[in-house]
């Protein structure tokens, strides 16, 4: 498509996933609005966020179908309202641009000052992909399946809030690896690493690496420590049959259930993956060093 400069627009429908019940997300979406208005796009939203609709073409629709209408999935918000988009974009083909209105952005690269900017460069073709793999979380209970999940960041299995150890074994593609007893294990993919896995000590992975990093949380062996494991395995958490389990699973820090003895995790790489674009010039170890200050440099 073209707009009437004969600019080329290379995105025709554009979703628009806003975080709710934050005060700046009117002004970021109205400048937003404004600029998409006076674009040869359509404009999905949907009905979480029918409540905001600048702009003069608007359509509601339900989540499940933005993403599959759209070709571009434009998210408002932090890092959390991030993951949560993704989830609901994992069987789409989207390409999904983030715009930070939360605290590190390593997710939502995109500052609300430079947006617009940065979206007339996008609309035009110039910015970089980049694929993040997600997981597939199933809970086996008694043979059948009670939950199920898609991941981005990680699986964390858990104790509750009380000051106890939890119970489990952990196997990749059926070797026992361990059998723990910790505050718990975080499974996580290289866009999780730089999460809890992170504050856990875990190792920072980049996010092309085809890899999974389990790791422990508090364990009660002091030569535990993270292991890296092939992204194409298949992670198995067994809780103990006899524990008294006061344990909970919890996927990208956001969906939530809890176990019971016996229940088996199952943590597996899904064949879609998530289309990330950056703008021009994106680097992941200046991401890093910005979001992490590593560079010491810039204060003297």
């Amino acid at each position: 498509m073209q707009t009437a400069l004969g600019i080329e627009t290379v995105f025709k429908n554009i979703g628009l996933i806003c975080k709710r019940n934050d005060s700046r997300i009117e002004h970021t979406l109205g400048k937003l609005m404004s600029f998409l208005d006076s674009q040869p796009v359509n404009v999905l939203t949907d009905t979480r966020n029918a409540h905001i609709r600048p702009g003069k073409r608007v359509i509601v629709t339900d989540r499940e179908n933005l993403g599959k209408a759209c070709d571009l999935v434009i998210v408002i918000g932090g890092d959390g309202t991030f993951l949560n988009a993704a989830r609901s974009l994992a069987d789409c083909n989207a390409r999904v641009l983030g715009i930070n209105l939360g605290r590190l952005g390593f997710l939502a690269d995109v500052m609300p000052t430079k947006m617009v900017n940065c979206l007339k460069a996008v609309l035009r073709g110039h910015f970089e992909e980049e694929k993040r793999f997600l997981l597939n979380a199933v809970i086996i209970r008694n043979g059948k399946t009670v939950f199920e999940v898609v991941v981005l960041n990680d699986v964390v299995a858990h104790k509750w809030h009380i000051a106890r150890l939890i119970a489990f074994e952990a196997y990749i593609d059926s070797h026992l690896v361990y059998n723990q007893h910790a505050d718990g294990l975080i499974v996580s993919t290289p866009t999780g690493s730089t999460a809890y896995a992170l504050s856990s000590g875990g190792p920072i992975l980049h996010p092309s690496l085809n890899a999974i990093v389990l790791v422990p949380i508090c364990p009660h062996t002091l030569s535990n420590r993270p292991i890296v494991v092939d992204g194409g395995s298949l992670v198995e958490i067994v809780m103990e049959k006899d524990e008294r389990t006061e344990a909970s699973v919890t996927c990208d820090g956001q969906t939530s259930i809890d176990l019971e003895p016996s229940d088996k995790i199952l943590i597996q790489k899904r064949d879609k993956c998530l289309h990330l674009i950056h703008p021009m010039g994106h680097n992941y170890y200046t991401t890093l060093r910005t979001k992490l200050n590593w560079d010491w440099r810039k204060e003297q």
